[in-house]
């Protein structure tokens, strides 16, 4: 007996047939919410429940086809005018909706209540409109004549019907495929007769879904997300191996014309000795050689044509392959957004507002990975924007906006990044109202509060447990929102940007990767080795004179924008000796955001690539500066760089250094006295309220933003104190105490924890660390950091 591979069950052919249906019907009526008389969206309900009322009555899931059978009745009610189906009815059939997904799971039993009451309402609903003297039925299973009237088969022969079992309503599974196989036959009889098809749709359609989930099952294959990675990387290395046949091929062409020469020289000294009287043997030897080297020019010119034909065809397949396998890792956006507008219906309905929704970019693709890390960012962002940004109806009319306000989910391709925008036309945020809850948490003093600019402001919102509500409700006030959607971006390498106008609306952009997997980079070129620069957080390329580069007051800068940036080069970064010739101009790239934009001077652009992220060994831990590496074309290696890494590496040298000179940098730092602090925080806020606090004071301040970076610090570099939060992603702060407790070289160093956990044991857990000193952020202010500071380290300047 031959082993076949086994095929799904007949229960998990209808559980997968439940969830496809429960989508459709969860689209139509969404449609149907904003028009009640769309008659495609009401159709393709209609087909959706009747699809499933046939596939439940085939497995014997009676609860299913009760149900099935009381949406299918609203529907087609709704198609012949008797009915009208408002958000009210909407709201009961969306209920109907999530139990399909439900049904057949022997586990679940609140499924099969939950369909008694949902079949009840809908019923009591229908009663108003039934025309004269009908009368609601409940649906019954079918004789198995029903569904094989049209071809007999052993299976309507059968003593033991398909579903009419009382012991077990589930029919044997052979049975059951046989029941799907006649009633295909039949649905492929009936094809050229309408009548007779409309006469029986139960059965014929149902098989045809369960039909259709099998032919889909036979299609689909799960695949480990980690053989998925190799097989991207595996064919990144063909595609970067079938290129190496070019330069090959070219090295070929100078043997091809080094034998040429070698025939001319040969047919010249043939010339020369024609005039002579040789050996007739000689003379038959040197034909002999004029042949044979005309024979393998010939042959050499052939092969080299079967070469580079071999060299295009390797090259195109390779490519083929590589670009079918990061097409395995890419979805459509709409995949990852299919639950996102019953969403937002429902949490408008729970405020009493109405909400247009809108979703552009459904077909743009994005990697796997960062689709599904994105569901809860984007719930979290859409529930603000109904909850903080659009207004009641009531106030919209009074402020001349339209009642109903609009939502849009925006997805596209920019620059080489992933875009995603949701905005909203609501009131915006309400600056003075974020300035006092800032000053109420304390976490600014209401001085500090005032200076801020708006851009400084809405950076709060970020912050873990930060919220405008005063009070907890069940779509906001927990202050989580953001800081997951914060959290995720930092994750992935994106970043997160908020703009308003003052009863206009708000906007929340995220720009992220196209993919974790490959990126755009620029090669750049340090001494004599290749690094690559992702391209998403390269702002400009320059070309600039030693001239153009200032020092002011022992800062590097150059002219940029309209203001002026900071410089450093990639020697100081990445601790390399400087090249030893020095043109007058310099190749520099601008990295960074705002007021942390600087300008690194590289020695050569190398150009754009497209490289096949290879991770580094786990064993190595983090390196600083570099994040991965790749392969380029010629099969070398590359380092990728951390422009995260490379932002704060830069911060540390900007403030000294001569582009001449790599070691000025650290003459100048050995020559100041101000005791040196580290704040390790993950909030970009946070931190820039602490540095400048501290900086102000006369403190040096450096800044890592999370616990690795924070661990690679103190390991590079001498510190008087460290200032550390405790949730950071990588690393957090209890551990990174623990680790520099635990080095005999750092164990001396003072170590202040300042977090927003401020319970006896959050403390009691930092201080068993090894922690000198406990700080909640609840009760922070300018003073009490600042006292701490000077208990722990004393004066700035020592």
């Amino acid at each position: 007996m031959t082993d076949e591979p086994r095929r799904p069950s007949l229960i998990d052919l209808f559980r997968e047939e439940a969830r496809t249906q429960a989508r459709v019907l969860n689209d139509g009526l969404l449609a149907l919410d904003r028009a009640p008389r769309d008659a495609a969206a009401l159709e393709a309900c209609m087909r959706a429940a009747h699809s499933l009322k046939g596939a439940a009555r085939i497995v014997g899931v009676q609860v299913g086809v009760e149900l099935a059978h009381a949406m299918e009745d609203c529907f087609v009610a709704a198609q012949e005018g008797r009915a009208l189906l408002d958000p009210a009815w909407i709201d009961e059939l969306l209920r109907g909706v999530d139990i399909v997904a439900r049904i057949g799971n022997d586990e679940d039993e609140s499924a099969r209540d939950a369909v008694g009451a949902c079949v009840a309402s809908l019923q009591a609903r229908m009663v108003d409109v039934l025309p004269h003297g009908a009368v609601i039925r409940r649906d019954v299973t079918p004789p198995a004549a029903v569904v094989s009237e049209p071809a007999p088969s052993a299976a309507a022969a059968s003593p033991t019907p398909a579903v009419s079992s009382s012991a077990d309503p589930r029919p044997d599974p052979d049975a059951a495929f046989n029941l799907i196989a006649d009633a295909l036959r039949a649905e492929a009889t009936q094809q050229n007769a309408p009548d007779a098809a409309s006469a029986k749709p139960s059965a014929s359609n149902s098989a045809n879904s369960a039909s259709n989930i099998t032919a889909e099952s036979g299609r689909m294959l799960r695949v480990r997300a980690d053989n998925l990675d190799r097989l991207l990387s595996l064919s990144g290395e063909s595609l970067v191996e079938s290129r190496w046949l070019k330069p090959f091929a070219q090295s070929m062409l100078r043997v091809k014309r080094v034998q040429r020469d070698s025939t001319r020289a040969l047919d010249q000294l043939h010339e020369t000795l024609a005039d002579l009287k040789l050996d007739p043997r000689a003379q038959a030897a040197l034909e002999e050689v004029r042949r044979l080297t005309a024979e393998s020019q010939h042959l050499l010119a052939e092969r080299l044509a079967d070469l580079e034909s071999f060299d295009r065809r390797s090259t195109h397949l390779s490519q083929q392959l590589y670009d079918a396998a990061l097409q395995c890792r890419m979805r459509p956006f709409g995949d990852g957004t299919s639950g996102l507008a019953r969403m937002v219906r429902d949490v408008a309905r729970s405020l009493g507002k109405k909400v247009r929704w809108q979703l552009v970019g459904e077909s743009t693709q994005v990697d796997r990975d960062i689709l599904d890390l994105l569901e809860a960012p984007l719930g979290h962002m859409l529930r603000n924007a109904l909850d903080h940004g659009i207004e009641a109806p009531a106030v919209r009319l009074a402020r001349g906006k339209p009642e109903e306000g609009t939502l849009t989910l925006d997805a596209r391709h920019t620059a080489g990044a992933l875009l995603i925008t949701v905005s909203d036309d609501g009131a915006g945020i309400d600056l003075d109202a974020l300035r006092a809850s800032i000053v109420r948490k304390k976490l600014a003093s209401e001085e500090t509060a005032t200076r801020l600019s708006e851009a400084e402001l809405l950076e709060f919102l970020f912050l873990p447990g930060f919220s405008l509500r005063d009070q907890v409700t069940d779509v906001s006030g927990r202050g989580v929102g953001l800081d997951a959607v914060h959290d995720v971006v930092k994750r992935v390498r994106g970043t997160v940007r908020i703009t308003h106008e003052a009863g206009l609306g708000t906007r929340v952009q995220l720009q992220l990767p196209l993919t974790l997997s490959v990126i755009r980079s620029l090669l750049i070129e340090v001494a004599g080795e290749p690094y690559a620069v992702p391209l998403a957080h390269v702002n400009r390329t320059l070309h600039v004179s030693r001239a153009e580069i200032e020092l002011l007051e022992g800062h590097q800068h150059i002219a940029f924008s309209g203001r002026r940036i900071g410089v450093v080069t990639a020697h100081q970064i990445l601790d390399t000796a400087p090249p030893a010739d020095e043109s007058d101009a310099v190749s520099m790239i601008v990295i960074g955001d705002g007021p942390q934009t600087y300008g690194v001077v590289v020695d050569r652009f190398l150009g754009e690539r497209m490289l096949v992220v290879q991770p580094l060994d786990p064993r190595l831990g983090k390196i600083r500066n570099i994040t991965a590496g790749a392969l380029m074309e010629n099969g070398d290696p590359v380092l990728i760089a951390d422009v995260d890494d490379w932002l704060r590496s830069v911060e540390r040298l900007v403030a000294g250094g001569d582009l001449r000179h790599t070691q000025h940098g650290v003459a100048h730092a050995a020559q100041r006295t101000s005791r040196r602090v580290l704040v390790v925080d993950d909030s970009l806020t946070v931190r820039e309220l602490e540095r400048k606090l501290l900086a102000m004071r006369g403190y040096d301040v450096t800044i890592a933003v999370d616990g690795m970076d924070g661990w690679n610090a103190v390991r590079g570099e001498r510190f008087d104190l460290v200032i550390t939060d405790i949730d950071m992603p990588r690393m957090d702060g209890i551990e990174l105490v623990t680790l520099i407790k635990r080095d005999p070289q750092l164990q001396s160093l003072p170590v202040m924890i300042v977090s927003y956990k401020d319970r006896e044991e959050d403390r009691r857990a930092g201080l068993d660390a090894g922690a000198d000193y406990y700080l909640a952020k609840g009760s922070f202010h300018d003073e009490a950091l600042l006292d701490a500071v000077r208990d722990l380290i004393g004066e700035a300047y020592g």
